[in-house]
């Protein structure tokens, strides 16, 4: 038997089904809420974190062990 997914609609948690119109969200209210988050800018890609060796060498640009 195959394994069945709970999906959830990302806004309000309601269940959903695969096959809804308005899929991953449950209605068209949560699909315009969401895209109101992205347009505000609620929604944020964090830049990368830099290593810490990294900035290590950065700050340290005359360093002669990095010559070689």
């Amino acid at each position: 038997m195959p394994r069945r997914l709970k999906l959830r609609c990302p806004i309000c948690k309601k269940p959903v089904i695969s096959t809804a119109p308005d899929f991953p969200f449950c209605s068209d209210r949560c699909r315009e809420i969401d895209l109101g988050k992205w347009a505000s800018g609620a929604y944020v890609i964090p830049s990368p974190v830099p290593d810490a060796e990294e900035a290590i060498r950065d700050s340290n640009p005359d360093d002669p062990e990095e010559s070689s």
